[in-house]
């Protein structure tokens, strides 16, 4: 059975649950996109949105807040709410693919390892045009198969420890990298840390091409991830490929969390908090994923435009990286999970 329990709840888990689940994921995307405005019209100066964007729809940029809000809010909201959901679905496929709601991109080396064929391809192929993007693909790819092959069988914190092994040499790789090519990526450091100072349109131009269809075509393989879910007997049983289901699964979270990293480096524990997060608002008992899969991308879009709306705001005029909020956030909540982890082993 799956680690979450059996999808079939009884009544009175269903009157437990609270609002129904339609209501739950538009209050959802009524606070992202809170998030969102907010992440627009604050920062070190704060401006009036509706002027602003109205001088960038008709083309005048002479205003300053015109300015702000074309070439530094909106490609830093934009890459947050792309980089929260890409890495939050992400999260919610491996930890589906894996039966391990320990596992994370970010835990078990996809993010290392997409953060190390990113340099990689910039100092190789320097200039050309989506090489990050399909490096950092490669990368993620990489790590998942590389902890696959190493943990075959193996329990679910045997599969966390391959991860730190796998995410430890990739981060290696990536230092040696830098060490040799310094100049492959501009203010590689920040880069490490993870966070959008800095980013631009363009930078997000070849990555959200990918990342939307990834995304939709993730919720489309809804009712194959909700029977994987049951275990692999039962999902035989119903008819389900289970080796090409999880293969696909795995290729769609390494698009996603390669994408996101391509663009805002090696920010850590997005894809572990927000499933967490969504199964808890929407229950403990497994809900589907064709509900969960859109919760978590609007959560996750929401909860890292937050996080980074606080990095620029809380310390101004200087600016904390957005990947050292997110780790203090979600370092104690994966040390929470490992500990519930070890008391249910014994």
């Amino acid at each position: 059975m799956s680690i979450w329990g059996s999808s079939l709840r009884s009544e009175n888990e269903r009157k437990k649950s609270g609002l129904p689940g339609g209501v739950k994921l538009a209050l959802l995307a009524v606070l992202t996109l809170s998030c969102a405005v907010l992440g627009l019209c604050l920062g070190s100066t704060v401006i009036d949105l509706p002027a602003a964007l109205a001088g960038v729809i008709s083309g005048d940029l002479s205003p300053a807040g015109s300015r702000i809000l074309l070439y530094v809010r909106l490609p830093r909201v934009l890459a947050a709410m792309l980089a929260g959901s890409a890495l939050s679905v992400s999260g919610m496929l491996i930890q589906a693919v894996l039966s391990n709601p320990l596992a994370a991109p970010n835990v078990i080396g996809v993010n290392a390892g997409a953060g190390f064929f990113t340099f990689l391809s910039m100092a190789l192929l320097p200039g050309v045009r989506g090489a990050a993007q399909l490096g950092a693909f490669l990368g993620a790819l990489s790590a998942v198969l590389l902890v696959l092959a190493v943990s075959a069988g193996a329990g679910r914190l045997t599969i966390i420890l391959s991860g730190v092994a796998v995410s430890s040499i990739f981060t290696a790789g990536i230092n040696t990298v830098k060490t040799f090519c310094p100049d492959t990526l501009y203010n590689g450091s920040a880069f490490l840390i993870g966070g959008f100072s800095g980013v631009s349109l363009q930078d997000l131009s070849p990555a959200w091409a990918m990342i939307l269809p990834a995304l939709a075509l993730a919720w489309g393989l809804s009712r194959q991830a909700d029977l994987l879910g049951l275990g692999e007997a039962p999902a035989r049983s119903l008819g389900l490929n289970v080796k090409l289901t999880r293969f696909v699964l795995i290729i769609l979270s390494c698009v996603l969390a390669g994408c996101a990293v391509s663009f805002s480096g090696l920010l850590s524990f997005v894809g572990l908090l927000a499933p967490h997060m969504v199964r808890k608002i929407f229950g403990e008992a497994k809900t589907s994923h064709r509900l969960l899969i859109p919760a978590a991308a609007l959560l996750g879009a929401g909860f890292v435009t937050l996080c980074d709306l606080l990095s620029r705001t809380l310390f101004a005029p200087y600016e904390l990286p957005v990947g050292i909020l997110l780790s203090f956030v979600g370092g104690p909540f994966f040390l929470s999970l490992l500990i519930r982890e070890r008391r249910r082993s014994l």
